[in-house]
C-alpha cells in the first residue's frame, strides 16, 4: 500500500511495480486517479475479476468525473465485477468486503475491508466523515492497518454549482477519528500532497495534511512514501 496523489497524475506514472502476480482488483470509485485501466491491465492476471462500485444514476453530466473510466475498464478487457456494500468475496486467500462510503461528488464509491491469516487492512476513497464507520468497526474492527484520505480537499466542479465550501473528503483530524473508530493499529493517510505543488483549479487541499495527521493521530499515525511496504508481522 502507498500513498496516492491527485495533482500531476497520469495514466501508468507513479505506481509501484507488483511484488507477484495480482489476482484482483479492488476499486472504490471510478474516478480516473484511482482507476488506471491500462494500469490493471499490465499487473492483473488474465480474467482477474475487478470488483468495482455500481455507475452513477443520471446523465453524463450527473457522471462526468466518472465516465472516462468507465470506458477504459471494457477496451482494456477487464473482467469488471459490480458489487454491492457488504457483499464479500474469497479470492485466493484473502476475503474481501465492499463497505459503504460516501463521496464529496455524488459519485458511486466504495471502501474495502480485507482479511487474511486473522488480520484486517481497511482501504479508504475519496470518503468523505460518515455515519457507516461504527457499523463497519462493529463488524470488522479491530484492524491492523486503515488507509484513508485526509487532505480535506475543496472542490470546485463546473458541474456542481454553485460550489460548496465545505471538504468533499476528509480532513486529517476526520481521517483520525475514522481510524480510532476503526480501533487501527497502524493508520495510514492517503492521497494528499506532502509538497503542496500548484494545484488543479478547483481543488484546494488542507494546508500540511501530514503533519495535521500525526498531530491528531497520535500513536496511530504511520506515514509511508511511495514504494514503502509496512510489514504487519512485526
Amino acid at each position: 500500500m502507498l500513498p496516492q496523489t491527485f495533482t500531476g497524475w497520469k495514466p501508468g506514472e507513479g505506481l509501484a511495480v507488483p511484488s507477484g502476480k495480482v489476482t484482483a482488483a479492488l476499486v472504490t470509485h471510478l474516478h480516473r486517479d484511482h482507476t488506471d485501466a491500462s494500469a490493471l491491465a499490465d499487473a492483473l492476471t488474465p480474467g482477474a475479476p475487478v470488483l468495482r462500485p455500481a455507475p452513477g444514476h443520471g446523465d453524463d453530466v450527473d457522471n462526468v468525473t466518472t465516465l472516462p473510466a468507465e470506458r477504459e475498464p471494457a477496451l482494456h478487457r477487464l473482467a469488471a465485477e459490480v458489487v454491492d456494500a457488504w457483499s464479500t468475496r474469497e479470492v485466493g486467500p484473502f476475503r474481501v468486503t465492499a463497505v459503504p462510503s460516501v463521496d464529496g461528488l455524488g459519485d458511486p464509491q466504495l471502501n474495502w475491508v480485507v482479511q487474511a491469516d486473522g488480520q484486517r487492512v481497511f482501504h479508504g476513497g475519496d470518503t468523505m466523515f460518515h455515519g457507516y464507520w461504527s457499523l463497519i468497526a462493529r463488524r470488522f474492527s479491530p484492524f491492523e492497518a486503515v488507509f484513508l484520505l485526509a487532505n480535506g480537499a475543496v472542490v470546485d466542479a463546473p458541474h456542481l454549482q454553485p460550489p460548496s465550501p465545505l471538504p468533499a473528503a476528509m480532513d486529517p483530524r476526520q481521517a483520525a477519528a475514522a481510524a480510532e473508530i476503526l480501533d487501527a493499529r497502524y493508520a495510514m493517510p492517503i492521497h494528499y500532497e506532502a509538497a503542496q505543488p500548484d494545484k488543479i483549479a478547483g481543488y484546494v487541499e488542507v494546508a500540511d495534511p501530514e503533519i495535521e495527521f500525526r498531530t491528531h493521530a497520535g500513536r496511530r499515525a504511520h506515514v509511508l512514501t511511495v514504494g514503502q511496504w509496512l510489514d504487519l508481522a512485526t
